[in-house]
């Protein structure tokens, strides 16, 4: 069992007790970000002349060695290590010998793991930031195409007003929006420098922490060394923006699955995407959209978790931190798979444009229309409410829509209505109508879809590079 604390011990820890300690099942993750860490330490030490040069040029290729061997297989990462950080110093170390012994000069596993979860974490915040962009551009796509897409809009699950497929899509086009701008400001928040805290207290060696991180793309050094190894509320942060991210994918699936419905019918999901049943012939069930909705508790689960280990946590390090990883390597992962999964849905999905259409007209969504063109021929607004009542209670025995009304059976409840009213309660006159920025018309939507291109054409470019160098 290669451990990197074993002189203060006069015997061997108990198996079982090892076992628990241990991390190295799935700290593993970190193998990149610990040699990346590590590269940057050496030549930082090398830099200061606390390594000769020679010794920074040997160790940094050894250390380039070791992930090109683990990365091809070569090089197998197993449980005799009790963390990936022993792992790579024991490797070194065969390799190298006594130099390889110099490689934790002036650090801390302390900094040294908060350094591999901060570089992990951060690298999953831009990937996270990249599967949310595809799927807004999915979503401007869909907004395009059905700016004259009529169907109903929905307060408490009953039909309210008509507004247009464009409009309702754009309303979780802004809450992915929101995402994005959340996982900018945890990248921006997060991006500070832990190696050089040590265990705690810094550290009696010259380090230049600012070199360090700048070799590893930080804005520069964390300013106070117990909280650089205690502070996992990027963490946290992260795992409550992939909540709220999985919240709102959950919603767009329940109605995905209420519109998918016999009763609905608003879309047909694409086989690829569907399942069948065991017993029942017929059936095409929306398994993704209900999988993304259920893995939604999944995440949250991870959030809690972590909440509920960090809140009685003294400063500084303590070994129950070491429980920030599994859950939250779940909840990056899950996350990313419902983001692809849904983007691909919703990009094969068909839209029954002519059945939302009707159910839109159909359930009386142009009725405060209706009260509207009363309201401007003179009557109150109260008493035009009252009037459209009645007319919806004599359609729904008629089993017909207001459209469907004549003059007459109109006038039979107000004189007041006259021909005019037929094209007041349109429901292209419903939608079209309603001009100020964020409504459904046609003419709003556009100049909110050409904000959304901008948006999405000036992106986060400076992040997609560091992404794309560590692809």
């Amino acid at each position: 069992m290669a451990q990197l604390w074993g002189g203060r011990f006069t015997k061997e820890t108990d198996k079982l007790v090892y076992n628990f300690n241990a991390s190295i099942s799935f700290d593993q993750k970190f193998y990149k970000q610990d040699i990346q860490g590590s590269i940057a330490h050496v030549c930082m030490l090398g830099k200061q002349g606390i390594l000769t040069k020679e010794e920074m040029q040997d160790i940094v290729r050894t250390l380039d060695e070791i992930c090109k061997d683990v990365e091809s297989g070569k090089l197998k990462i197993t449980d005799e290590y009790e963390d990936i950080h022993s792992f790579v110093e024991a490797n070194l170390i065969d390799r190298l010998g006594d130099t390889g012994k110099k490689l934790h000069t002036g650090r801390s596993r302390n900094d040294q793991v908060a350094l591999d979860m901060r570089l992990y974490t951060r690298l999953e915040v831009l990937y996270t930031d990249e599967l949310v962009r595809d799927l807004l551009q999915e979503l401007l796509k869909i907004m395009e195409e059905n700016t004259e897409t009529i169907m109903p809009g929905f307060t408490h699950l009953q039909k309210a007003q008509p507004v247009t497929l464009a409009h309702h899509v754009g309303a979780y086009f802004e809450m992915f929006k929101r995402d994005r701008s959340r996982l900018h400001d945890i990248y921006n928040r997060m991006n500070y420098c832990p190696l050089g805290a040590g265990a705690l207290a810094g550290t009696t060696y010259p380090l230049d922490r600012e070199y360090t991180a700048s070799l590893l793309g930080f804005e520069g050094p964390t300013l106070n060394s117990m909280d650089s190894v205690s502070d996992r509320d990027y963490v946290i942060e992260f795992l409550s923006a992939l909540s709220t991210i999985m919240m709102h994918l959950s919603r767009f699936c329940e109605e995905i699955i209420i519109w998918n419905s016999n009763e609905y019918q608003f879309v047909e999901i694409d086989d690829a995407y569907s399942t069948g049943s065991s017993i029942m012939p017929q059936k095409k069930n929306p398994d993704i959209a209900e999988l993304v909705r259920g893995k939604t508790g999944r995440v949250y689960g991870a959030l809690m978790s972590i909440l509920t280990t960090m809140k009685g946590i003294p400063l500084a390090y303590n070994k129950d931190m070491q429980e920030d990883k599994e859950l939250t390597f779940d909840a990056i992962d899950t996350v990313k798979g419902c983001l692809a999964l849904f983007t691909g849905m919703i990009s094969t999905m068909k839209f029954n444009k002519e059945v939302m259409s009707k159910s839109a007209r159909h359930g009386f969504t142009n009725a405060t229309d209706a009260a509207d063109y009363l309201v401007n021929h003179g009557v109150p607004f109260r008493d035009a409410h009252g009037i459209v009542g009645r007319i919806v209670l004599y359609c729904i025995d008629k089993g017909i829509a207001i459209d469907d009304m004549s003059l007459d059976e109109l006038k039979a409840i107000s004189p007041v209505f006259e021909e005019d009213i037929y094209d007041a309660i349109s429901m292209d006159t419903c939608v079209n109508k309603r001009l100020t920025i964020g409504a459904p018309s046609k003419e709003a939507m556009m100049q909110v879809i050409a904000i959304e291109k901008e948006y999405l054409a000036h992106d986060w470019l400076e992040n997609i590079e560091i992404l794309q160098e560590t692809k």
